[in-house]
C-alpha cells in the first residue's frame, strides 16, 4: 500500500536467510542488496512513560531497563537512525490523565502520528469521555490493560460491550491487549461490534519460550475470520527467551498469523521500549526484514506502514515524511514534506 502524494523513496535491504542470534550485540553485518521502494515506516505500537507520574500496574524495579523514564528525546534519535517516520503511541496506565499527558507529547513531537488512549468502557458517561478525547485530531484509538483484570471474561462484560460500541460511533479503535486465554472473548466482541474495527496488540503474547503452539493458534485463527480484526507484529521477542532467541523461534507464529489475517491486516510494531529487555530497535527491524522477506513490495509497504495508515486513519499531514538537518522534528519546526528519507529497510 503506498502512501498518495506523500511517497518516501526508501532504500530497501534485503539480507540473506542466515542463521544467527539477533539478541547478540553488535548485530552481524550482512551480505545485502538494495531495491528501492515507495513507502514509509510507521512503527504502530510503541510506548512513553515517566517512573512514578502514572500508576503503571505492571511496572517494578526488577525490570531494569524499563524501570526509568522513556520520553520522546530517546527514542527520536533511534528513528532517525532506523528511517522509521512515524509512530502510533500507545496507552501503558488505565488513566485519563496519562492520555492527556500522551496527547499533549504528540502535539509537540510530529513524529507520533497518532495516539491510542484510555477512557473507562464501564462508564455510563462514555459518549462524553469521548467527544473531549476526540476533539483532539491525534486521538485514534483506547486500550484498556485487560491482561491486568481479574476476570477473563472482562471484555465481554454488557457494561464494557456497550462501551465498545461507542467507540465505534466516533470512528474510534480498540486494541486488544489479550492473551491466548482472552481470545475466544476478543471474537465475541468483534461479533458484537462489526462497525468496529480492532487490533490483536503483540500477536496475543503466543507462548515462544515454551514452544506450544496449537492453542494459541486454534484461537487466533477463529478470531482472524471476522474482517475487522487486525493484528500487530509486535512483542515477540519478550515473549521469547529474552537472552537467547533466534529467528526461528519467532517464525512459526509470524507465519501463522500471516495465513489467518492475511498481509493487509498486518502491522509492524516494536513495543519500544518493552522490546529493550530483549533486542534493541534496530535488531527489531533486522528480524522482521527476514521473516518477512518472501512478501510482495505492495505487502510489505502494508505492513509495514500502509496497513497502520488504514487502520489507525491516519490524516494524510500525520504520515508526511518529514525531515530536518538538525534532526529536530517536534511540533512548529517541521522541515520540508516529501523529503526522502534513507530507511534501514
Amino acid at each position: 500500500m503506498q502512501i498518495n502524494n506523500h511517497r518516501a523513496k526508501a532504500t530497501v535491504l534485503m539480507r540473506k536467510a542466515v542463521k544467527f542470534s539477533l539478541h547478540q550485540y553488535p548485530v552481524p553485518k550482512l551480505r545485502i542488496r538494495t531495491r528501492n521502494l515507495d513507502f514509509m515506516i510507521i512503527d504502530s505500537h510503541q510506548h512513553f512513560w515517566q517512573v512514578g507520574r502514572f500508576e503503571y500496574p505492571w511496572m517494578s524495579p526488577e525490570l531494569g531497563v524499563l524501570y526509568r523514564d522513556h520520553l520522546p528525546a530517546h527514542l527520536e534519535p533511534v528513528l532517525n537512525q532506523c528511517g522509521v517516520a512515524k509512530t502510533v503511541l500507545v496507552q501503558a496506565s488505565n488513566s485519563l490523565a496519562e492520555t492527556h499527558w500522551l496527547l499533549s507529547l504528540a502535539e509537540n513531537y510530529s513524529f507520533i502520528a497518532a495516539v491510542v488512549g484510555w477512557v473507562d468502557l464501564a462508564d455510563a458517561g462514555i459518549e462524553q469521555e469521548l467527544e473531549v478525547m476526540t476533539a483532539n485530531p491525534k486521538f485514534k484509538g483506547v486500550r484498556h490493560l485487560v491482561e491486568s483484570e481479574p476476570a477473563d471474561d472482562w471484555l465481554v462484560q454488557p457494561k464494557v460491550l456497550r462501551g465498545l460500541g461507542a467507540l465505534a460511533g466516533y470512528g474510534v479503535s480498540y486494541d486488544l491487549l489479550v492473551h491466548t486465554h482472552h481470545l475466544k472473548h476478543a471474537r465475541t466482541v468483534a461479533e458484537s461490534c462489526p462497525d468496529l474495527r480492532l487490533v490483536v496488540d503483540h500477536m496475543a503474547k503466543p507462548p515462544i519460550k515454551s514452544g506450544e503452539i496449537n492453542e494459541w493458534a486454534q484461537e487466533l485463527k477463529a478470531l482472524a475470520a471476522a474482517p475487522n480484526v487486525y493484528c500487530k507484529l509486535s512483542g515477540l521477542v519478550t515473549e521469547a527467551n529474552l537472552t537467547s532467541w533466534r529467528l526461528e523461534d519467532l517464525r512459526p507464529y509470524v507465519e501463522r498469523a500471516l495465513e489467518y489475517f492475511g498481509p493487509a491486516r498486518i502491522m509492524f510494531g516494536s513495543d519500544w521500549p518493552v522490546c529493550l529487555l530483549a533486542a534493541s530497535y534496530d535488531q527489531l527491524l533486522e528480524s522482521f526484514d527476514l521473516l518477512l522477506v518472501g512478501l510482495s513490495e505492495t505487502e510489505r509497504s502494508g505492513v509495514f506502514g500502509g496497513n497502520a495508515t488504514e487502520f489507525y486513519r491516519l490524516h494524510p499531514a500525520a504520515t508526511t515524511v518529514e525531515h530536518q538537518a538538525d534532526g529536530n522534528h517536534h511540533a512548529g519546526q517541521a522541515a520540508h514534506p516529501g523529503t526522502p528519507v534513507r530507511s534501514r529497510f
